[in-house]
């Protein structure tokens, strides 16, 4: 999903959970169904890179099977941007680039999130609801690691812009082949194998700390 665009001159792409927001997203939901713990372990192992991604979401998402969509506007109402998110898209705005976030969560939360955010790209999975309650499944493309460099790569396209100048910002293990193709990798909080991998590492929990960055 995407406003209209001119000629931009950049493209910056955010990982979401615990990174643009400070939660994880599918904790909070997995809350509601007492399951948190159980959906925290699976989460650790999918960040470190034990597990594939698409399988472990699946356990997770499985987790919520059985409760009202509602927990999705409750879910929301706790989310709180990572501070210096507001003011990070508005300077990229201002430098005539674009932002976009993709998540391994869901696009029920990151909509309003993206709209919130004056986001120009957007994707993630999307929680399956049937009478009004989750099924436990995802419908669609799950969005794993290999789909986040797709969408980077196909915005820059739509953007007429060349690889090597993105940005991609992330935390975990997800997060790698997109910053393995974009022009600067930024690990924000960054778990081990991400710290590995990036270009460059911001350890305070402030995206303010991209500003300097941007202009490379």
């Amino acid at each position: 999903m995407t406003n209209d665009h001119q000629q931009a001159r950049l493209l910056v792409v955010f990982d979401v959970d615990s990174t643009l927001i400070e939660q994880e997203v599918i904790e909070l939901l997995a809350d509601h169904a007492g399951k948190r713990a159980e959906v925290e372990a699976i989460t650790a192992r999918a960040m470190a890179g034990e597990l594939d991604f698409a399988g472990s979401l699946k356990a997770r998402v499985q987790t919520l099977r059985g409760l009202p969509e509602s927990v999705i506007q409750d879910t929301l109402a706790n989310l709180s941007l990572t501070p210096g998110a507001v003011e990070v898209i508005e300077y990229i705005h201002n430098l005539g680039g674009k932002a976009g976030a993709v998540s391994g969560g869901f696009i029920e939360l990151l909509t309003p999130l993206a709209k919130e955010l004056g986001l120009d790209f957007y994707r993630a999975n999307a929680l399956e609801v049937v009478d009004g309650i989750l099924t436990g499944n995802v419908t669609g493309p799950i969005i794993d690691k290999p789909a986040k460099a797709e969408a980077l790569s196909e915005w820059a396209k739509q953007l007429n812009l060349k690889l090597s100048q993105t940005i991609a910002v992330g935390d975990g293990a997800n997060d790698l082949d997109m910053m393995e193709i974009a022009g600067l990798a930024v690990g924000f909080n960054a778990k081990p194998r991400v710290r590995a991998k990036a270009d460059v590492l911001i350890a305070r929990n402030d995206l303010r700390d991209l500003i300097p960055l941007i202009g490379f």
